[in-house]
């Protein structure tokens, strides 16, 4: 019989006893528990029930492979591009902005998204970058088509961040939420920020995107 006369297998003809999904839930089992070893016990894993159990597979390889890639600093990952950023104190305005945008551009590159900008202006943005964000613990995601960094300026959720937020970024629903849930706020009056940067830098993998 030929293949164009030969009927298509009915789903399960080859693994009547379902063992192929048997054994990828040992593997999913499997994986779940070398990530509490390498992130805690605390950490959980969940998922929406509908999902395929591949692509949880799959997710969960692509998270373990990610947590066992040797750490390093955003700073350092940036230098093996070639990317050298002077002092702050070091370069006048014009070249500041060129090698923000230079860094930028090379944050990308590597997989990592700069958010939450515009209360800042270029030079302010450049100083938090190398004193702070850049020296942050890192790893190379470069060769990850599913992983992504945030670095997000108002990340630290300090009173200053959540005033900045507040004031700058979030929506009036958003407000009304924050204010709802922490009655004694004091809700700063809105004010479009005073830069608008963040409309023109590389967005990917933010939950709002």
């Amino acid at each position: 019989m030929s293949p164009e006369n030969s009927a298509a297998p009915a789903p399960g003809e080859h693994d009547p006893l379902k063992l192929e999904g048997i054994d990828r839930e040992i593997r999913i089992n499997r994986l779940r528990n070398e990530l509490k070893d390498l992130a805690g016990e605390k950490v959980s894993f969940s998922h929406d029930e509908n999902c395929p159990p591949e692509v949880v597979e799959h997710f969960l390889e692509t998270v373990l492979e990610i947590e066992r890639a040797p750490s390093t600093t955003h700073l350092k990952l940036l230098s093996r591009q070639g990317i050298h950023l002077p002092p702050p104190d070091e370069l006048p305005d014009p070249e500041l902005r060129d090698k923000l945008w230079e860094l930028i551009r090379g944050l990308e590159k590597q997989r990592t998204f700069v958010y939450h900008t515009n209360h800042l202006s270029d030079r302010q943005l450049y100083t938090h970058l190398w004193k702070h964000s850049l020296r942050e613990w890192a790893i190379d995601l470069r060769n990850h088509s599913d992983g992504y960094c945030g670095l997000d300026i108002l990340g630290a959720s300090s009173d200053e961040d959540i005033d900045l937020d507040m004031k700058h970024y979030a929506d009036e629903a958003e407000r009304a939420r924050w204010q709802k849930s922490f009655p004694d706020y004091q809700m700063p009056s809105h004010e479009d920020p005073p830069f608008d940067r963040d409309r023109l830098l590389p967005r990917r993998g933010w939950p709002w995107d």
